[in-house]
């Protein structure tokens, strides 16, 4: 973990574009709030193949109009040399400073991939097209990706993203702090010299989280799961054992050296702002 510790803890939110005006409404309250944080970036997705390309782009540069460090997501899969650096033209006359480069999933009945494969392929084509211009984040995996073949493949393909030209990395989200301090541990080893912030997933509806956790490889520790599973329709239980496992588990990471978080806030400002208060930030 020496590659983590002495920098400068970062903390940032990220979100997702809404498909109605109420909820673009929602996200501006729960941003409003989560803005008195002082995050150093909030960031917005992109769906499968670009299938939320118009709303992220509405909501980066609303956000980015709003004062705050915007940071769109991009994903290479689906996508053409032509659509990347249209978006990054778009971005970066905006003043957009950041991106979350990613590999993305193919969306359902799309059988080809696209012109690029990896999100180090991705990487490369934005510093070719805009050098240094956006500090580029990538995604890592603490419980390895679910595609991997091997975990020392997925070790290699993080470490060819750096070496591709990545600034830093935000994980997937994860409930076992070893699991973190083994891939940073591994990838050190490997010469990977940068920020790698832990990604964190409030525990606000179990059934959600259960959904999200088979689909992305996340793992549910049996004790959390068994608590959880154990509280039905409790959803009071349900929010306050969630508080308290996020809670220690962020403390926990912070004190081995963890140089900062990443909230995954599902558009909700509560359960992050409570954590975050619980932890004294």
């Amino acid at each position: 973990m020496e590659s983590q510790r002495n920098r400068q803890k970062q903390f940032s939110f990220e979100f997702f574009p809404p498909k109605t005006p109420e909820g673009d409404e929602k996200l501006r309250a729960a941003r409003a709030q989560l803005a008195q944080l002082g995050p150093a970036f909030m960031s917005c997705t992109f769906g499968a193949g670009g299938s939320t390309q118009e709303g992220t782009i509405r909501t980066v540069l609303e956000m980015h109009r709003e004062g705050h460090a915007a940071a769109p997501h991009i994903s290479c899969i689906g996508s053409t040399r032509e659509t990347i650096a249209d978006l990054l033209d778009q971005y970066r006359a905006a003043g957009i400073r950041r991106l979350v480069c990613l590999r993305g999933d193919l969306p359902s009945g799309m059988a080809v991939a696209g012109e690029f494969r990896y999100a180090a392929d991705l990487v490369r084509f934005v510093r070719s097209h805009t050098g240094d211009w956006f500090h580029v984040e990538v995604a890592a995996y603490p419980e390895f990706h679910p595609q991997a073949r091997r975990p020392a493949d997925d070790l290699a393909h993080f470490r060819e993203k750096i070496e591709a030209g990545a600034n830093s990395a935000i994980t997937q989200y994860f409930y076992n702090a070893d699991a973190y301090v083994h891939f940073v541990e591994s990838v050190e080893a490997l010469g990977v010299n940068v920020a790698i912030v832990p990604g964190i997933m409030p525990i606000n509806n179990f059934s959600q989280l259960a959904r999200f956790s088979d689909a992305c490889g996340a793992e549910i520790p049996r004790w959390v799961r068994l608590r959880l599973e154990s509280f039905g329709d409790d959803t009071a239980s349900i929010k306050a054992f969630g508080l308290d496992v996020v809670t220690e588990l962020c403390d926990r990471l912070l004190g081995q050296g963890a140089p900062g978080l990443h909230f995954y806030t599902l558009n909700q400002a509560g359960p992050t702002s409570t954590i975050w208060q619980r932890l004294g930030l």
